[in-house]
């Protein structure tokens, strides 16, 4: 018997937990923090306590209470004893933290499979974050922690690529690439006793690389699914104009228009969608400007750049076109000791620019700063009338709502022009639509969503049998 129990991801945006067994085998698909469920209850001074290890995110629901796929320390903190592990692997689609950052919390034991790109991506995201419980993804350190210099316990980590089939127990999973706002995505077509189950994880089909979620599409076909996981970020939106050459034609508009007033430009876009970072970049580029990167960007530049694919379409760190931003720290002297020891590589390169430098060259330069380097702009004083390109989703509940009150308020305060120019990771309604009716699975199952209801309205195709499922519930396939 095959089935699946969605324990995240349900009626949701992200969160995506999702337990698939066949005959003896077991393996999660994605297991990643729940955004939603968690603002429910915690803000930016209240978290769950990590004295408390898993038990104020069960008590919470934030995680699934499972057997045998936790930590022993952690199940240790809550007064359980160890459980032999029960899951046989865990599967990876990306890297976004909706997706991965739970897997903090799973047992050594379990291997992790990703792509090649994704486990880069995790490494940047790893060096580059302080260590916390909700954050230690490719090692852990046991807890409670009496002594911050014990070594971490490294997980197993297997990589693979398209065209790949790896073979955990009864099932075959075979991942292929779509295209997302992260490099490095994945679907998965798993080969069940019972027939084929796919999962699309996040995919789009406005992006630069349409071409790889069609490869997905066809080899979904080909394996005649007997069920599907489709994602519905984006369901309710049937259609809309949005794609990534937009977003660079209409923000080449804004810094051309910049560069004849010599204006500063600020791009505010996630540095891990690799795609709008090479806009920025090539943008800053024809515009005769530097591009400006956060120590953190750099890091990001220094992992991706590993990856065989993608290391000749993306800028080096040291590229004549690059400049890194050294921020003021602790004695605001810039001092190398007030910088963590991932930083402290940076600070030796002759492309390291402080505020001063800025300010002397303010319309020479996009800066990709976020709302979180908003201090910066005290130092950098930009000119008024400077130009801030918002190149992320616009604020779609009440707690993004607050932070964007806030960042129009330090707008306003220094004068800069606000610009909204993105293109969403995920696909419209009617992509999702025409997707599943291609594949045509037995079985159709909402997931990442919160319009699971609409996936029945939409898609009318005698066969498909669509269910609005609930977490923790167990289906068969």
């Amino acid at each position: 018997m095959t089935t699946i129990t969605p324990h995240g991801g349900v009626c949701e945006i992200g969160g995506s937990k999702i337990l698939l067994e066949d005959c003896d085998t077991k393996i999660f698909l994605d297991f990643g923090m729940s955004f939603s469920a968690r603002q429910k209850y915690y803000m930016e001074y209240l978290n769950p306590r990590t004295a408390k290890g898993l038990g104020d995110f069960l008590a919470m629901n934030l995680t699934p209470d499972v057997k045998g796929i936790y930590r022993e320390d952690l199940l240790n903190t809550i007064g359980r004893e160890k459980e032999d592990v029960e899951v046989d692997a865990l599967f990876l689609s990306h890297a976004h933290a909706d997706h991965a950052n739970y897997i903090s919390f799973l047992h050594e034991d379990i291997p992790i499979h990703c792509g090649e790109t994704a486990w880069l991506l995790l490494k940047a995201i790893d060096e580059s974050s302080q260590r916390n419980i909700e954050n230690e993804v490719i090692d852990f350190k046991k807890r409670p922690l009496m002594n911050w210099k014990v070594a971490p316990v490294k997980r197993i980590f297997n990589t693979f690529k398209t065209g790949d089939k790896i073979k955990v127990g009864s099932l075959e999973i075979e991942p292929v690439h779509v295209d997302h706002s992260v490099p490095g995505a994945y679907g998965f077509i798993i080969h069940t006793t019972e027939g084929a189950v796919v999962y699309t994880g996040d995919l789009r089909l406005h992006g630069l690389r349409p071409q790889m979620t069609l490869d997905f599409i066809e080899k979904a076909c080909e394996s005649k699914p007997a069920a599907m996981l489709c994602e519905g970020t984006r369901i309710d939106i049937m259609k809309d104009n949005s794609s990534e050459a937009k977003v660079k034609r209409e923000s080449g508009k804004i810094i051309k228009h910049a560069n004849r007033n010599k204006k500063f430009v600020i791009s505010d876009f996630n540095f891990k969608d690799v795609d709008r970072m090479q806009t920025f970049f090539n943008l800053a580029v024809e515009n005769d400007r530097k591009f400006l990167i956060t120590l953190k960007g750099a890091c990001f530049l220094k992992w991706v750049s590993k990856d065989e694919k993608l290391k000749n379409n993306i800028p080096k760190i040291k590229d004549e076109n690059i400049v890194i931003y050294q921020p003021k720290r602790r004695t605001g002297t810039y001092r190398e000791q007030d910088y963590a020891a991932w930083e402290r590589m940076y600070l030796k390169y002759d492309n390291i620019w402080t505020a001063e430098d800025v300010v002397q060259n303010q319309d020479k330069v996009v800066a990709s700063f976020t709302f979180y380097n908003m201090n910066e702009l005290i130092d950098i004083k930009p000119d008024p009338a400077a130009v801030y390109i918002h190149s992320l989703s616009e604020p779609f509940n009440e707690e993004m709502e607050i932070d964007y009150e806030r960042l129009k308020n330090w707008l306003k305060l220094f004068n800069l022009k606000m610009y909204q120019r993105h293109a969403s990771g995920h696909a419209t309604g009617s992509d999702i639509s025409e997707m599943v009716r291609k594949i045509k699975p037995k079985k159709l199952f909402p997931v990442h969503t919160e319009y699971p209801k609409l996936f029945k309205k939409l898609i009318r195709r005698k066969g498909i049998d669509i269910t609005i499922v609930e977490r923790g519930k167990e289906y068969k396939i």
